[in-house]
């Protein structure tokens, strides 16, 4: 079926995203958006803009009716979930087959199979990926003996959750108890699910995802991307392709996620994330990913590829256009994302109104954003305000170019980790490349201790 106008189930840069690449296919579009959204960017973008209730997004963006309705009332053949939000929802996926509405994303059996992530660890491993040590607890007690198997520290995580949320690291025994507790409370208050696992706390990990595409037969992969740099399992900073990795370990993470998609049979674009322990020299996985990332921009910059253009081609039903020796991957990417908050306050969130936008042009650089010099950034949503995304011949030129892009970024009216990002790409040990997990926690507290005690820092 040829899709011929798409509700776009989403917000911000990523709305916008959506949009530009339907402009280009000449597929009209229909925003769904809050109260709060009306005056967006994308708003104004799109071809219509439906309002799909109040600015609270568990009565518009989370609610799988307004989504469907909304759509049901554009008479649109297709809704795109973007990320986050509904993007993963088996129920969402399930009321537009019911609907006759095509859901740009896997099918609502493959979302189940990835949303729980004791599920994923399950078909991982019948799919023959190695796995983090681990596994479910229903009891203090029935945690304890996991611990105590894996061996410490351990980290708790939701089974429904994502983005951080539900995520605990536990250090010694004495700790376990309360705060299994309180990951069981946030993890039931985030995702309506209680449950948690534990998995072994790999320390000198690096976070290494892989990018799938699948038509449901045919599975290929656009290479990998680093996401190490993250803050609260937040991610800040991604480059592709992932730096300072042996060619045979590479070459291994790419068969595993091509396996893990084949078994499930995938359809649409997914990714597959990965941890790398550093000091064993070896990956385990973690989750799947079933929808666009944040971060797909690196992976578009040195693979050519418009990813939201071929998840419209595989939605209508088109076999992949395209096969693993045709993929070619070249240079080298990396991408910040710039959010409304205040780095130096413990990154606390800063909404209001932009009095000034200004980014860069030139070679190699590209700015996905949903902000204009007077945007209003609310306090509902997710603080990112833009992506600055740079690509280069090698690393060593993307980083010049990136570095030379944060200089020329301009955002007044609200806070901004502009300043953190130049002062990251400024620091010799991200220069090298291939940084871990521990990292940027480390870069946040040594400037802490430069700025109480220079000569501290400074070994005096």
């Amino acid at each position: 079926m040829t899709i011929r106008r798409i509700l776009i189930a989403n917000r911000g840069e990523i709305a916008v995203r959506i949009v530009r690449t339907c402009q280009r296919l000449g597929i009209e579009t229909v925003l769904a958006a809050s109260e709060a959204d009306l005056e967006s960017l994308a708003a104004r973008l799109a071809d219509r803009t439906i309002c799909i209730g109040p600015a609270k997004s568990s009565v518009s963006y989370l609610s799988v009716d307004a989504i469907v309705g909304a759509a049901r009332t554009a008479n649109a053949d297709a809704i795109h979930p973007g990320y986050g939000f509904l993007s993963e929802n088996q129920h969402l996926a399930q009321a537009c087959a019911a609907a006759g509405i095509i859901f740009i994303g896997p099918t609502a059996a493959q979302l189940d199979a990835v949303g729980d992530k004791l599920k994923a660890r399950s078909h991982a491993l019948a799919a023959g990926l190695p796995v983090v040590p681990g596994g479910e607890v229903d009891s203090i007690e029935e945690a304890r003996a996991v611990a105590e198997k894996t061996g410490w520290p351990v980290l708790i995580k939701a089974v429904s959750g994502g983005g951080g949320r539900g995520m605990k690291l536990v250090h010694e025994p004495s700790q376990l108890a309360a705060t299994i507790e309180l990951a069981m409370a946030e993890a039931h208050a985030s995702f309506g699910d209680p449950r948690v696992y534990l998995e072994r706390y790999v320390a000198s990990g690096r976070h290494v995802e892989v990018q799938v595409l699948g038509d449901g037969e045919n599975v290929i992969h656009l290479g990998t991307r680093d996401c190490s740099i993250q803050r609260r399992y937040q991610k800040l900073v991604e480059e592709a392709p992932a730096p300072n990795l042996r060619d045979g370990l590479r070459a291994a993470m790419h068969e595993a996620a091509v396996t893990f998609a084949r078994h499930l049979a995938y359809r649409g674009l997914g990714t597959v994330e990965l941890l790398v322990d550093c000091e064993r020299d070896t990956f385990y996985f973690l989750e799947m990913n079933a929808r666009i990332q944040v971060e797909h921009p690196v992976t578009e910059a040195i693979c050519g590829l418009d990813l939201v253009a071929e998840q419209i081609a595989v939605a209508e039903g088109k076999p992949l256009r395209f096969t693993q020796d045709d993929v070619h991957l070249a240079g080298h990417a990396i991408e910040c994302r710039i959010n409304a908050e205040d780095w130096t306050q413990d990154f606390r969130p800063s909404p209001g109104t932009v009095s000034r936008a200004r980014f860069p042009l030139g070679e190699g650089v590209r700015v996905d954003t949903h902000i204009q010099s007077g945007a209003r950034v609310p306090p509902f949503y997710d603080s990112l305000l833009a992506k600055l995304i740079v690509h280069g011949a090698d690393r060593a030129q993307a980083l010049e170019r990136l570095r030379h892009a944060l200089a020329q970024c301009e955002i007044t009216g609200v806070s901004t980790n502009l300043p953190m990002h130049a002062e990251l790409m400024a620091q010799e040990e991200f220069a090298r490349g291939g940084v871990n997990t521990a990292y940027f926690p480390w870069f946040l507290e040594n400037r802490a201790t430069a700025l109480r005690d220079p000569c501290v820092a400074k070994g005096s």
